[in-house]
């Protein structure tokens, strides 16, 4: 996988839709409640929050993430870049102002 839309990130800015899925699963994240997510290139997802998983499934749909939890849980979100130093270290979620950091883990 090339890292060129690493190149193309900027602090702050919205993920362009044709970097959406190479951005979620460059690697698993961390969120500042210590849950972690992990989005795998075949659309499914777990999330894993003390020590209960998780599964669902994420997609790009209409230029924004979207991910659906069974039974009827789906939600879209806005992806911003979260860039520090020079280096892209995770995505903002952001669904009308309901907004969650994911840091990629090191």
């Amino acid at each position: 996988m090339s890292d060129s839309w690493k190149s193309r990130a900027v602090d702050g800015e919205p993920v362009a839709a044709e970097d959406i899925a190479t951005a979620v699963v460059a690697g698993p994240f961390r969120y500042a409640d210590g849950a972690r997510q992990i989005f795998r290139p075949d659309g499914t997802t777990t999330y894993t929050e003390r020590g209960h998983e998780t599964r669902g499934e994420w997609s790009v749909t209409g230029g924004r993430f979207c991910s659906f939890w069974p039974p009827s849980y789906r939600a879209c979100y806005d992806l911003r870049w979260i860039v520090e130093n020079g280096d892209v270290t995770g995505l903002r979620f952001d669904d009308r102002g309901n907004r969650f950091d994911g840091r990629y883990e090191r």
